[in-house]
């Protein structure tokens, strides 16, 4: 009997032992993935947003809800697909937001909005044909609009993407095909309407 008690203290130490280890090693572990896929979450959130400031703002939050929420992720190779699908998913919020608070905004309360001055037409061409390209972007459903972001514009590979996302490849392959389709179809137009001026 004196045995037993003597192992069952020892049991409960290597336990607690065991498990501050672990939380020792939790942090490590998210701050090289941090390291890793920080910059990533950035871009996404930038690829949503088209601005800085609130694509910085999206994607500390993200970073911020990761860490939280670290220890339940089974998979930490996943890690990286999860981390994009959080900031995504916040950045999609924000612009709705956003949308949803200007519309509520008076037309006078809003302060107007100033071209600068063009001193080429090339300026103008690029600047008009980058704004119409961005309204064809966001005019994309999302889950098109993000495997374009991912493939297109990031360069990730197809499989790449497929493991972020958590899709088979074969759902990426198509979105992406979609979602190529879609956006030359919007830009068509406005190469057409370009030319008839």
């Amino acid at each position: 009997m004196q045995e037993l008690v003597l192992i069952q203290p020892m049991r409960a130490a290597e336990d607690e032992w065991s498990r501050e280890a672990t939380q020792a090693v939790r942090p490590r572990e998210f701050e090289a993935r941090l390291a890793e896929c920080g910059p990533l979450a950035f871009r996404v959130a930038r690829g949503v947003l088209r601005n800085d400031a609130d694509a910085e703002d999206v994607a500390q939050e993200a970073l911020l809800r990761a860490y939280r929420r670290f220890d339940g992720l089974r998979d930490a190779q996943r890690f990286r697909g999860w981390l994009v699908r959080i900031v995504f998913r916040l950045a999609l919020d924000r612009a709705r937001s956003a949308k949803r608070r200007e519309s509520r905004e008076t037309e006078w309360a809003q302060p107007a909005r100033r071209a600068a001055p063009l001193t080429a037409e090339d300026l103008a061409v690029s600047s008009e044909f980058q704004a119409h390209f961005d309204s064809a972007m966001e005019a994309l459903p999302e889950k098109l609009r993000l495997v374009l972001l991912l493939a297109a514009m990031e360069g990730h590979t197809l499989e790449e993407v497929a493991a972020m996302l958590g899709l088979p490849i074969g759902t990426v392959k198509s979105r992406l095909f979609v979602g190529r389709k879609k956006l030359a179809e919007k830009l068509q137009c406005y190469v057409t309407n370009t030319k008839k001026r």
